[in-house]
């Protein structure tokens, strides 16, 4: 999208998004696959999240298809996890396997059990959009990363993987000022409690009111491929209003 009216169309089309996101979907929907990629494709991807989430999972993956295959990857990534394997299912075998390789472990891990985990357990319910961290990972390069995230986006806490996925614990966001910059994400985190994806998401409520702040899921083999957080339950915690540090 070329022109003096090329910001102008993402700015009409991402207020629309953001305005009706539903009334969105089924416009962009509408449209011919190449003409909703053309309004699509300069968006930012939480307003591209938006749209494609209540749309027809069919008409969504066309699109993605039709995106950079790390953008595809990056937008995939960030949808609900039913909506996501949806739109796996319906590419291509090659296009499946060319988005793996651009997909962490957890996710693909993720969408292959989708279809298998019932309505109501922490693998339907969980989110697969979560900041993760190896236990070898300095807190100044954690710091510089959350930076870059919208506040509104700011996790409340971060996972602490080893180098093989495995979870090994979190460290929450707001204490991370606390720490000397050059110390390690495994020197300081906290251990955590986990769900497998077959669990009932109710189960999370246990493990928030031991004083988590999120739940993590993990599969068979211990890695990461998913959270559930207070909201998902119920349980919205107060809002924080001291700040420290940069938060």
């Amino acid at each position: 999208m070329n022109g003096p009216n090329a910001n102008l169309t993402v700015w009409v089309t991402e207020k629309f998004i953001s305005a009706a996101p539903q009334a969105a979907a089924q416009a962009l929907g509408a449209l011919a696959t190449h003409e909703a990629v053309l309004l699509l494709k300069p968006l930012k991807a939480e307003y591209m999240v938006a749209c494609l989430e209540p749309m027809d999972s069919e008409k969504a993956a066309a699109i993605l298809r039709r995106l950079p295959s790390r953008q595809a990857a990056h937008v995939l990534s960030r949808l609900d996890l039913r909506q996501a394997a949806k739109i796996f299912a319906a590419f291509s075998v090659p296009q499946r396997e060319k988005m793996k390789t651009l997909l962490s472990a957890s996710l693909r891990s993720a969408l292959e059990g989708a279809s298998r985990w019932p309505q109501g357990s922490a693998g339907a319910a969980m989110k697969t959009d979560f900041l993760v961290f190896k236990t070898e990972a300095k807190l100044s390069d954690m710091i510089e990363k959350l930076k870059t995230l919208p506040r509104k986006k700011l996790p409340a806490a971060c996972l602490v993987t080893a180098r093989d996925g495995k979870l090994k614990g979190f460290v929450r966001t707001a204490e991370l000022a606390f720490y000397a910059p050059a110390s390690t994400a495994g020197s300081v985190m906290s251990e955590a409690q986990s769900l497998p994806p077959q669990a009932l998401l109710a189960q999370a409520q246990k493990i928030f009111d031991a004083g988590q702040p999120l739940a993590p899921v993990t599969d068979e083999n211990g890695v990461a491929i998913g959270v559930i957080t207070p909201e998902q339950t119920g349980n919205i915690p107060p809002v924080r209003k001291k700040r420290f540090g940069w938060f």
